[in-house]
């Protein structure tokens, strides 16, 4: 019997011989077979790609039809229009990504970052962008996903492609055809594509549908060809994980053996017991929740990338100067927390001889029994707590008991809470006064994140969820100018020292208290939002019946531009009419015969009243009166115009019909008082197109941009009150105003906000709707970048 192959390939060492051992494969199998593996992966992308620029094309086709403003349609129309033109070319240069990622697998030269490795390059740090940001979180959630779906086949075809690589050990960085390969190559396919980041996410979402979940099958199929071709044919996939009893934790045999391994690490383990697919990487774990609800992921990689960035910083980046100043609080002495450390706790080295925690709590408690004084201090007179002095003297205490770069990580945590604390104290959109209250859970938030590791990943903590939901209602019911909205204050003061008195080492105290706050809230929300939405209908009914004027008082200066008409058929048109034709419009639609219909009543009147030289015209016009008289009587009628006044509109109009009959023309109305009624007409309507034109172009400019503003955005009077942008009519440009109660304060055109807004007279609290947790730890994330950034020119 031969002892090889039909085209002279060697036979493939007997693994339970000898485990480590393998014959290397001669080059012309390797080149046959990664031809092979390309022209697969061609035939996958080419069946796969088409319909993932579809699905995505429609998706960004729907939001068009849905945008809330002229200039965002447009934007995502151009969008539209940009993947459609470059589709081919999209695919003909993903495919020569992918065909780069096999010949640089074959010089042994692949190693494509994977998700949070993206951070840090060459032994330093890369400052990224937030969309850069969101885009690598978008990735490394679908490869986390993947990675876990695929396990069984990708492991596999890692150990057979580690043997077309010279025999050394390959991962997902390593695989031309791994999860990872196909989102870079899409990362790198867009950026030649001006695509905003909400666009490149949702295409990740569509590409993850057609591209990355159908993986399976390409790699059953490559499994299965080099399978055929006598690579590792006996290999079996074994999920073996045991428990560290001691430690109790989980690992593989992989992770608990590989001490023991001989210097043979490096090549491929052909035994038919080989361990489970690769390990799981641990910053990986951020995303675990990722596929659930796609905030929470956002979160949990900013959560991340802060991490990466205080390791690179060191161990100690808090900055001096960030102390907000203390003044004493009427009629309260000045306690231990406005010191920070007691005498108690400070001398010599306190944190050499007690737990950090011990220490933390101390200070919770002298806080505790500062704080009952507090009950006859009122709104605006409490003090914020001295975040920054504290968590640097905290530092300063840890660095005397473990030295100066000793206990890195309790370091970050002391630096992590304080930077979210010091947030809370510059929040645009939170008032002064709920700042200065929530500033009062820094110590116990610090002892929770001493005891809690989890408190910073999991977007569901009950401690995090009540932040937010206090953050919300301060900034929804509260307002600088002094005014509380269903005693919303009194609830945030009294939550907020029910948890510095009773938090021990119990989660559950937030637990108890976000959900009793969540009670109370969600009671005031109900009947707020009732009176809201009440306020809005209204609004809305009132917006519509708007823009029917505006589009009556369009028609009917068209009708009457250029024309000399007398005083009663202006008059008729620009007022009576012009209501009649705007109720036409709200009921049956300007579209609708009978909206075409009351406008032709309107053309024939001004041709009634033009002096009538011909025969026919003259007939015509006889025949015509008492049809017309009809018309504008039952017009009359509907909208229940004065009988006095209808009655000598119609004789006017009859009158100079005579006089056309007669051959004579009608004297014109006055100047004067054509101008009055157009003038009168104009505002009836409340056509905004006259008091835009006389905006300058400070204020134009200004208009522009508040056609941008999200509903919901606060806003605040110079006097401290608060009010929101509960609608906004894009096509009158009138915005409406409600108050902390939910009742509308006013319909608003963009020109007086703008006239407003330049007179200092009104103000857009900065920040967005997003939940407070997450808005701090993007100003946390860029806070830190901005100081790596300050850091690697410094180095420069």
């Amino acid at each position: 019997m031969s002892n090889s192959t039909g085209d002279g390939v060697p036979p493939m060492a007997d693994p339970s011989k000898s485990p480590h051992a393998y014959n290397p494969l001669p080059p012309t199998q390797i080149k046959r077979c990664l031809d092979a593996c390309i022209s697969t992966t061609n035939n996958f992308v080419a069946q796969g790609f088409p319909q993932f620029l579809n699905d995505w094309i429609a998706s960004v086709e729907k939001r068009e039809e849905n945008a809330r403003s002229n200039k965002e349609q447009l934007a995502l129309a151009e969008i539209v229009k940009l993947l459609q033109q470059r589709a081919m070319d999209m695919q003909a240069h993903y495919l020569e990504l992918l065909q780069q990622c096999f010949l640089d697998f074959s010089h042994q030269r692949l190693t494509t970052a994977t998700g949070q490795e993206r951070f840090i390059r060459n032994e330093g740090l890369t400052l990224v962008d937030n969309s850069e940001l969101e885009e690598t979180i978008a990735i490394t959630s679908i490869c986390h996903r993947s990675d876990s779906q695929l396990s069984e086949v990708l492991w596999a075809l890692h150990q057979r492609l580690a043997l077309l690589n010279g025999g050394k050990k390959i991962d997902e960085r390593g695989n031309p055809v791994s999860p990872i390969q196909f989102c870079d190559a899409l990362r790198r396919t867009m950026q030649g594509l001006n695509l905003d980041v909400r666009t490149k996410v949702v295409g990740y979402k569509h590409f993850e549908a057609a591209l990355i979940k159908p993986l399976v099958g390409l790699y059953d199929d490559l499994n299965a060809y080099l399978e055929s071709e006598g690579i590792l044919p006996n290999l079996r996939y074994s999920a073996v994980v045991r428990q560290d009893v001691e430690s109790g934790s989980q690992s593989t045999p992989s992770q608990t053996d590989q001490s023991h391994e001989p210097d043979q690490q490096e090549e491929v383990r052909t035994q038919e017991s080989e361990p489970s697919a690769p390990r799981r990487r641990a910053t990986d774990r951020i995303f675990d929740d990722a596929e659930r609800r796609n905030p929470g992921q956002y979160q949990q990689g900013l959560v991340s990338a802060i991490q990466l960035l205080q390791k690179h910083l060191g161990a100690n980046t808090l900055t001096a100067g960030q102390t907000h100043s203390q003044v004493p609080l009427k009629g309260v002495p000045e306690g231990p927390s406005t010191m920070g450390l007691s005498e108690g706790t400070t001398k010599g080295s306190a944190l050499a001889t007690e737990p950090l925690v011990g220490v933390v709590g101390v200070m919770q408690q002298q806080l505790a029994s500062q704080a009952k004084g507090f009950a006859d201090v009122g709104m605006g007179d409490l003090q914020p707590q001295p975040v920054a002095t504290v968590s640097n003297q905290l530092v300063a205490e840890l660095q005397k008991s473990a030295g100066k770069d000793g206990r890195a990580d309790e370091m970050h945590t002391i630096e992590l809470v304080g930077l979210l604390f010091e947030y809370i104290l510059s929040d645009d959109q939170l008032p002064d006064s709920v700042k200065a209250l929530l500033s009062y859970l820094h110590t116990p938030v610090l002892k929770l994140a001493f005891i809690d590791k989890d408190f910073f990943e999991d977007v569901d903590h009950p401690a995090r969820v009540l932040l937010n939901q206090m953050a919300e209602a301060g900034a929804r019911w509260i307002s600088n100018d002094g005014t509380s909205q269903y005693n919303i204050y009194e609830k945030i003061k009294t939550t907020v020292f029910q948890v510095l008195e009773k938090f021990g080492n119990d989660v559950k105290v937030f637990a108890e208290a976000s959900l009793d706050f969540s009670s109370y809230i969600r009671n005031v929300s109900r009947r707020q939002d009732l009176m809201e939405k009440r306020a809005m209908e209204k609004a809305r009914g009132e917006e519509k019946l708007r823009e029917a004027k505006i589009l009556v008082n369009s028609k009917v200066s068209q009708l009457i531009d250029g024309r000399d008409l007398p005083s009663p058929v202006l008059l008729l048109l620009l007022l009576p009419w012009s209501d009649y034709l705007s109720f036409v419009i709200l009921r049956y639609g300007s579209d609708s015969d009978a909206c075409q219909r009351a406008l032709q009543v309107a053309q024939d009147l001004i041709w009634s009243v033009e002096p009538k030289l011909l025969e026919v015209d003259k007939v015509k016009q006889l025949e015509l009166q008492e049809r017309l008289q009809s018309a504008l009587q039952a017009g009359f009628e509907t909208i229940g115009y004065e009988q006095n006044k209808s009655r000598k509109l119609l004789d006017a109009i009859a009158a100079l019909q005579q006089l056309a009959l007669k051959s004579q023309k009608a004297e014109p109305a006055p100047e004067p008082m054509r101008v009055k009624l157009e003038t009168m007409a104009a505002e009836k309507a409340g056509n905004v197109h006259t008091e835009s034109s006389k905006a300058t172009a400070e204020e134009s400019q200004l208009i522009e941009k508040l056609k941008l503003i999200e509903f919901g955005t606060w806003l605040e009077d110079d006097n401290g009150k608060r009010i929101k942008v509960a609608w906004y009519n894009h096509k009158t440009m009138h915005y409406m105003l409600v108050d902390q109660q939910g009742r509308k304060v006013a319909m608003s055109s963009a020109l007086q906000m703008a006239r407003a807004m330049i007179a200092g007279k009104l103000r857009i609290i900065a920040g967005s709707t997003k939940p407070f947790f997450e808005r701090a730890l993007e100003n946390i994330y860029h806070s830190l970048n901005a100081r790596a950034s300050g850091e690697l020119l410094n180095r420069e």
